[in-house]
């Protein structure tokens, strides 16, 4: 009886730890059984489908397929990712898709003679192996290796297409070429187009960008492109700021709308297709000086909206900073002086708000390379990136200011690479995609990952959650906040902003010694309450759910 009553004390001991449950006010967290310690750390979660729960893992320079049970989130499976080779060359991975449930491997590979850069796919086992009926998704033209450029992907919010475009620089021809495809579930193109842009590098503080590009419910693709320049002898800033548009409804046909911009200039832009079938642009700008020379410092946000009905522009909105936001961002005395902010800050999050509004998150992000060691191949050379404080911006449906604030936080992460190969938003040569700091897959697992935080609206309240210095508990003034220090002791908390922008902070009850971190910087949003999340504590790793109650 006694050797019965402890096996039954070991189960339930057994079952608690495998669903440990932690709390922060309405999050909660549950945690399925410890991953054996196999160095695979996780690096992205591709989805759920079919009972299970995708995954990435990462080993120095192999990725493995990892598969585990949506219920008890129990590893059923790790394989390395097999890729083919193609003309004798091998492929080099480059992500995995869920696309209504099949399970896709792409990868791409440079063709030395043909100066081809290519993009290849096909559905992936669950032993990792790819399948031989590949697809060549992409065979772009380039200029040289060295400008080969990047690929870059967007996954519909159905998940059931996905949007691939390839940008590469031509310095000969002072162009850019971009080539925008967007594939069904089966990986065949529904619609694909292609152009090369001229532009002028003569003119005074010329900047050429491809800002953004997006994907609505519609299947509809969206480009921004952005060129600068100053006329010195008209004394103005000129800015080119268009949209091209390609709608199903119009058999993918170009469409091109102009944003009239006059005495200020656009730092970047970030779009999101809304449920009210516009386009919703947001971005940072700066003022312009008399002699028609830009400022690099952030004035403000902007919105603009475009009726996709119409195409026409039908809200353009410059909001500066409000005053308290600038003191927390620059210290009350050059706030007082008028001082614009640094240009440091990226758009990280863009939400539809239930009332047609847009809550903008923007996070001071940097990295620093930091001086190598060693000669040739054998070279090390550390890294070291931040995320700090996050500027959150709500605008009323007019794209007028109707709240800002700040999350105080302070995150770094330092890393030694044998390798360096950073896209600043996949910034290449004079022009860029996006504007946020993506860290390469390949330095995840060994730190950045645990920078950032993980952002939740739901019933018209903003959650934001992040890792923190335990010391920090009950800390919102950014003047008074300890930086993160080391990740591995670092506490989850949540900022929650009610309608006003008031600032509630929620922190666990006590510190737990040895408790698991969470992994902002790898998580799978499910449902607008639920998320798969990846936490880790020194070699115990697990797999866990994030859920916010109503």
């Amino acid at each position: 009886m006694k050797k019965n009553l402890l096996g039954l004390f070991f189960v339930v001991c057994c079952a608690m730890s495998l669903h440990a449950q932690n709390k922060i006010d309405k999050i909660s967290l549950t945690y399925g059984e410890e991953l054996a310690d196999d160095k695979q750390k996780i690096v992205r979660i591709i989805g759920e489908a079919n009972n299970k729960i995708y995954a990435l893992g990462l080993n120095k320079e192999d990725y493995f397929l990892k598969v585990f049970d949506s219920k008890s989130m129990k590893l059923l499976s790790s394989n390395l990712v097999v890729l083919p080779t193609m003309n004798d060359k091998d492929v080099d991975f480059e992500d995995a898709f869920l696309l209504n449930g099949k399970l896709y491997a792409i990868g791409s590979v440079f063709n030395r003679k043909d100066k081809t850069f290519n993009l290849i796919g096909s559905e992936i086992s669950e032993k990792g192996v790819m399948s031989k009926n590949t697809i060549n998704m992409f065979n772009s033209v380039v200029a040289k290796k060295s400008e080969r450029g990047e690929f870059y992907f967007k996954q519909s919010n159905d998940e059931g297409a996905l949007l691939v475009m390839h940008t590469s620089l031509f310095p000969k021809e002072d162009a850019v070429q971009y080539e925008v495809k967007l594939f069904d579930e089966n990986l065949k193109p529904i619609f694909e187009t292609a152009d090369k842009v001229k532009f002028d590098d003569s003119k005074k503080d010329f900047e050429f960008t491809i800002a953004d590009f997006e994907l609505n419910f519609k299947d509809d693709v969206f480009l921004v492109i952005n060129e600068s320049y100053r006329d010195s002898k008209k004394k103005e800033q000129i800015e080119k700021f268009q949209i091209h548009l390609f709608k199903k409804a119009n058999n993918y046909a170009k469409e091109v709308v102009d944003i009239n911009i006059k005495g200020k200039e656009i730092i970047n832009c970030k779009m999101m297709s809304t449920n009210k079938n516009t386009l919703q642009l947001v971005g940072f700008y700066s003022s312009v000086r008399d002699n028609g020379k830009a400022n690099k410092e952030l004035k403000g946000i902007y919105n603009a909206t475009i009726d996709l009905a119409t195409n026409a522009n039908t809200n353009l909105k410059f909001n500066e900073f409000d005053y308290d936001t600038k003191v927390k961002l620059l210290g009350e005395r050059r706030a007082k002086k008028g001082k614009d902010v640094k240009p440091l800050y990226n758009i990280t999050t863009l939400i539809e708000k239930d009332d047609g509004g847009i809550i903008v998150l923007s996070e001071m992000q940097f990295f620093y390379v930091g001086r190598s060691s060693g000669f040739g191949p054998l070279a090390f050379t550390p890294v070291t990136y931040t995320k700090n404080e996050i500027i959150v911006t709500c605008l009323k449906p007019d794209g007028s200011l109707d709240w800002g604030n700040v999350v105080a936080k302070e995150q770094s992460a330092t890393i030694t690479t044998m390798t360096f190969v950073m896209g600043f938003g996949g910034s290449n040569g004079s022009f860029s995609v996006g504007g946020v700091m993506a860290i390469p897959l390949t330095q995840m697992g060994k730190g950045p990952e645990y920078l950032g935080a993980i952002p939740i609206y739901r019933n018209g309240a903003l959650n934001i959650i992040f890792n923190d210095n335990v010391k920090n508990k009950g800390v919102t003034d950014i003047e008074n906040i300890k930086a993160l220090g080391n990740y591995n002791n670092a506490v989850p908390t949540l900022f929650v902003f009610d309608d006003k922008g008031k600032i509630t902070r929620h922190d666990p009850e006590e510190a737990v010694k040895n408790e698991l971190v969470l992994r902002p910087g790898v998580y799978y949003r499910k449902t607008s309450r639920e998320y798969i999340v990846y936490s880790s504590r020194k070699k115990q790793d697990k797999l866990g759910r994030l859920i916010l109650e109503d």
